[in-house]
């Protein structure tokens, strides 16, 4: 039998995980471990996906009728999904994991001198006060000499220890391991039910029960941050709007937690009117949102391929599964890193509007940058 559904706990699955030679992605719903490679998409853009995601379905012949795995956030490289030749489920992880305020070492990061970075936001923010645009989001990335590393315990201890709802080690080839823990939902599809919950406008978590509180509650009345999330929110409930019927968007913006950060966040539901359309059409529709990219979108890329010095690969691409039914989740790939034969690469971003300030975006980063390098034991980078 090539699917097996269990009523184990998802940790058996965590446990049944190794890098390079499988692909897990654990979620609020459940734990999903694809082994083996049965076939590999060929992708052509994300324009395309759905469709020829759907081809692959028809003709493979395949018992496992799901596809697992990542889409970049470039619309034009390919994606890295497959039919993997054996597909197991089981129960969500136990009981859902508390989610503490940052840990003392955490806390300890030191700040990671990035010249480069808090100039390129201040160049954002002339531009966005200039009317060219109105949001840009600008990541970080950190290159690590890690030869021989592992990230098998790393992926089992981010989803073991609360670090984001959706976490993920997936098989890119090659050596390659894409993994992290995302705080943040694209879109899901079970049945005629869809969901989405974008996160936008963030502030670092504090060891000090007062100053932590303190802190949330400043983000809920944060204008820049509000004003920020509303670009995020806004779009995808537009994006979704084509596809669904008796769609509920919050009026207001609630906090989601992580072991590092606050973040706005607002639940979006609704009912999807064609069956027909996957949970992978959808994430597509929606990809990239304000959260990941900026606004207007196409003005945004632009800007980020003028202020980013690296290639974002699947940061801030999207990552997942969806099955021949079309039902799926897919998460935001942020919180994240690459694993491969040259070292590791870890990645944040942060949303860029007219009121930010590049030292404060430089230490959002930073401390969004301490959910992998907590897990990687890696404190001393600067």
């Amino acid at each position: 039998m090539s699917v097996a559904v269990s009523t184990l706990d998802g940790t058996d699955l965590l446990d049944a995980y190794t890098a390079g030679q499988s692909s897990v992605f654990v979620s609020p719903s459940g734990t999903l471990l694809a082994e083996g490679v049965h076939e590999e998409v060929n992708t052509s853009g994300l324009a395309d996906l759905p469709a020829q995601v759907a081809d692959v379905f028809a003709t493979c012949g395949h018992p496992v009728r799901t596809v697992v795995g990542a889409v970049p956030f470039a619309p034009d490289a390919p994606a890295r999904l497959i039919v993997p030749e054996r597909l197991r489920r089981a129960a969500v992880i136990g009981s859902a994991p508390a989610v503490p305020a940052a840990s003392a070492a955490r806390e300890s990061l030191p700040p990671i001198p990035d010249p480069g970075y808090v100039a390129a936001v201040a160049r954002a923010v002339e531009d966005i006060r200039a009317g060219a645009y109105t949001k840009v989001v600008l990541a970080r990335a950190l290159r690590l000499a890690a030869d021989g590393f592992d990230p098998t315990p790393v992926v089992r201890g981010l989803a073991l220890g609360g670090a984001g709802s959706y976490t993920f080690g997936i098989d890119l080839g090659g050596g390659r391991t894409l993994f992290g823990a995302s705080p943040e939902l694209l879109v899901a599809r079970h049945g005629r039910m869809v969901s989405a919950n974008p996160l936008a406008g963030s502030i670092p978590r504090s060891t000090d029960p007062a100053e932590d509180a303190r802190r949330a509650a400043g983000l809920l009345e944060s204008a820049k941050d509000r004003h920020e999330h509303t670009f995020a929110s806004e779009a995808v409930a537009e994006g979704l709007l084509p596809f669904c019927r008796d769609l509920r968007v919050p009026s207001e913006p609630t906090l989601t937690a992580t072991p590092t950060m606050w973040h706005l966040g607002s639940r979006i539901t609704g009912e999807i009117r064609d069956p027909d359309v996957s949970s992978l059409a959808l994430a597509t529709a929606l990809h990239p949102t304000p959260a990941v990219c900026g606004t207007p979108a196409a003005v945004a890329r632009r800007a980020i391929a003028e202020l980013e010095p690296f290639d974002r690969g699947f940061f801030a691409g999207m990552v997942g599964w969806s099955d021949a039914s079309g039902d799926g989740e897919w998460a935001v790939t942020i919180r994240c890193a690459t694993s491969g034969p040259d070292g590791l690469e870890v990645y944040a971003g942060a949303g860029i509007v007219a009121a930010s300030d590049p030292d404060s975006e430089l230490a959002e980063t930073t401390a969004k940058l301490g959910t992998i390098l907590t897990a990687l034991g890696v404190f001393d980078v600067a």
